[in-house]
């Protein structure tokens, strides 16, 4: 792995960490979805082992896939990290570092927290799934889990506002050089934070873990939102007038990991409502949120693939020999509409019994999710070696 990038550095070559820390959720879907879990909202040690004793060689097979899957890429994940600090931390005594505050590109500081929400969130995952026991004092760690999500919250947001307040008060901030939805790596940043809260919402069954975990969700993702609206007019206005800045045209895709968390968010958050507040939700809402989330992404999706492919960025970027970092950002939209794609299948039409579990017709829906998978894959390896060598 390179080291000692000094000025070469740059803060969005965390989301080489973020992008292992997704692929790791994605192999937990499988558990998640596939693994009778009942009388809990997710898989644990627990499940797994009665899995692995009664089920026959295609669930072992999956489970074992799953499990190291999840092992590999979370051991990735906090590898990146790790470098990603100590590379941070010497590039801020660079006068590389000072040119970014005073600039627009100051935004890529956002990726920070982001990375940090999902650490925490790989985190949980590692321990239902590889801690016996865990699920019996979960109860306890739902508050500390809130806790760290704040504290990235907090982090988030102390970063935003000096980027943000120092435009808005000073101006120069440049709608033209700006033609992309770069900036919207902040509105990322703080969907990631409500999502991480809206665990507790909806897992806890503690009313107050439960209920402060669906107003920090909420909290969140109205400022996700919020910003989101004013960020991508921005860009696109910029893009309408300028076209697409050629390096940054990939954050095209940025909007495909967004919806996906705030999807995630919602169901959360409406789990917590029927679980802990008597709250009744059809299955059917369900369907329509993550169909209507999905429309939105594959449109995104579509429009960013042909513009990418019309200027060459794939055969430069990825299959050829062009280096930037910002390509990472490739990696988060594919996971992203994997995952959103399990939840429709599985709480969205399977729950409404519009399709049956394990039935041919449900593999089928799963066909183009796992090529978009292991397409994502290549990319990120691809990314690895070519990028940090590894």
């Amino acid at each position: 792995m390179r080291k000692n990038l000094g000025a070469e550095y740059s803060p969005l070559y965390f989301l080489a960490s973020l992008g292992s820390g997704g692929i790791a959720v994605s192999f937990f879907m499988f558990l998640m979805f596939m693994v009778n879990h009942e009388g809990r909202p997710i898989p644990v040690f627990e499940d797994i082992q009665v899995a692995l004793v009664a089920g026959g060689p295609a669930v072992v097979t999956l489970i074992a896939v799953s499990c190291a899957g999840i092992l590999w890429y979370a051991f990735q994940h906090y590898r990146l990290l790790l470098w990603n600090i100590k590379e941070y931390n010497m590039f801020r005594g660079t006068e590389a570092f000072d040119r970014l505050k005073s600039s627009d590109a100051e935004v890529q500081l956002m990726a920070i927290p982001l990375t940090y929400a999902m650490a925490i969130n790989v985190m949980f995952i590692l321990g239902a799934v590889f801690v016996p026991g865990l699920w019996s004092v979960v109860e306890y760690l739902f508050p500390f889990a809130m806790l760290g999500f704040l504290l990235v919250g907090g982090y988030a947001g102390e970063i935003f506002l000096v980027f943000f307040s120092r435009v808005i008060a000073y101006g120069n901030f440049d709608c033209e050089r700006n033609n992309s939805l770069s900036q919207m790596l902040s509105v990322f940043a703080f969907s990631m934070v409500g999502v991480g809260m809206s665990a507790a919402a909806a897992m806890s069954h503690n009313v107050i873990s439960s209920g402060l975990g669906i107003i920090l969700a909420s909290f969140f993702a109205a400022i996700a939102v919020t910003f989101g609206v004013i960020k991508i007019v921005l860009g696109f206005r910029s893009m309408l007038s300028n076209g697409v800045n050629y390096e940054a045209s990939v954050s095209l895709w940025i909007v495909i990991p967004i919806l996906t968390i705030l999807g995630i968010t919602v169901n959360r958050v409406s789990m917590g409502l029927v679980h802990n507040f008597g709250m009744e939700i059809h299955p059917w809402f369900h369907v329509i949120v993550f169909s209507v989330l999905i429309a939105v992404q594959v449109l995104f999706g579509m429009l960013g693939y042909t513009v990418m492919k019309q200027l060459g960025y794939f055969k430069e970027f990825i299959g050829g020999g062009g280096k930037s970092v910002v390509t990472y950002a490739a990696i988060c939209p594919g996971v992203a509409f994997f995952v959103l794609g399990n939840f429709l299948i599985n709480k969205g039409l399977v729950a409404a019994d519009f399709i049956d579990k394990f039935s041919i017709g449900y593999f089928l829906l799963y066909i183009p999710l796992l090529v978009i998978q292991v397409q994502t894959i290549r990319v990120l390896l691809k990314l690895n070696r070519k990028l940090l060598s590894v």
